[in-house]
């Protein structure tokens, strides 16, 4: 029986993370904040229906996780065959990047985050959050 050949393989390193100031972190959740108040919540959240049959936002939230910062939603699932009564779905992230800057992605029919903006400010990353078909709650 041959012995087997080994080889070595450089391995790229990751790219370090850079980490988030506390003064950018409470810039971004106070502006996000309002920016779903006055007008995700708005335009998203509507009464129940009469007879619902179909899941509908209940509720839209941001939080942070590491360097990123998820613009998210609840859903109520009323259904018959509903395996829990709600659930919870990202719809945006905001990937910081340095500098005050954000790569803006969204999260795809496939489970997978698509960034379609990169190096952007904070006011431009919530406007299109706000305006952009692709964020839809």
């Amino acid at each position: 029986m041959p012995q087997q050949v080994r080889t070595w393989v450089l391995t790229p390193k990751t790219k370090p993370t850079s980490q988030v100031p506390d003064t950018l972190k409470a810039d971004v959740e106070r502006k996000a904040k309002k920016l779903v108040e006055t007008l995700l919540k708005p335009k998203y959240i509507k009464p129940p229906p009469k007879s619902p049959e179909f899941n509908y936002i209940i509720d839209i939230w941001t939080k942070w996780h590491r360097h990123y910062f998820y613009f998210g939603a609840t859903y109520a699932s009323p259904g018959p065959t509903a395996i829990s009564p709600t659930f919870e779905s990202k719809f945006a992230r905001l990937e910081f990047v340095g500098g005050r800057r954000f790569n803006l992605s969204y999260m795809r029919h496939t489970g997978r985050w698509f960034e379609l903006f990169s190096r952007l400010t904070l006011d431009e990353c919530l406007q299109r959050v706000g305006d952009d078909g692709y964020f839809l709650a």
